[in-house]
C-alpha cells in the first residue's frame, strides 16, 4: 500500500517502507521502479521476519558510516551545524547497506521478485 504525504520521509528520501506500508513525499514523482524497490525491501522484511530486518539495517548501516570515517577524506572542521561532507558520509553509508544495494541493482527488472531466491541480499554484504 503507498500512502502520499508530507511528513515522510525525512530528507532527501523519496520514499520509506515501514513493515510494508510505503511512505512517498506528496509532489514527488514515484514510478514503477520506485515501486518495485520498496516491494524488494518487502520481501527482504518478510523473509525475516520484519524486526530482524531493521536491527540488521541499523546495524549495518553503523558500520557503513564508521567505515566511511576511517576512509581517506578529511573529518569536517566545525561541528555546530551539519556539513555537506558529513550528509554525503551518512547516503554513503546508506547506499552500502545490503539491503539497498539488493533494491537498487534489481529495481529496473520488474521480474526480479517472481525469480529472486531467499535472502538474495547477503550476496550484496
Amino acid at each position: 500500500m503507498v500512502i502520499h504525504n508530507h511528513l515522510l520521509p525525512f530528507g532527501p528520501f523519496l520514499a520509506i517502507n515501514l513493515f510494508g506500508l510505503i511512505f512517498v513525499r506528496r509532489g514527488r514523482p514515484f514510478v514503477a521502479s520506485d515501486l518495485n524497490h520498496e516491494q524488494i525491501h518487502t520481501r527482504q522484511m518478510r523473509e525475516l521476519l520484519y524486526l530482524p530486518f531493521y536491527l540488521i539495517y541499523i546495524i549495518e548501516w553503523l558500520v557503513r558510516l564508521a567505515q566511511t570515517f576511517c576512509s581517506q577524506e578529511p573529518s569536517p572542521g566545525n561541528r555546530q551545524a551539519p556539513s555537506p561532507r558529513k550528509q554525503s558520509r551518512l547516503l554513503r553509508a546508506y547506499h552500502r547497506i545490503s539491503f539497498e544495494r539488493e533494491a537498487y541493482a534489481c529495481q529496473h527488472d520488474p521480474d526480479y521478485l517472481r525469480r529472486r531466491p531467499p535472502y538474495a541480499w547477503r550476496h550484496y554484504l
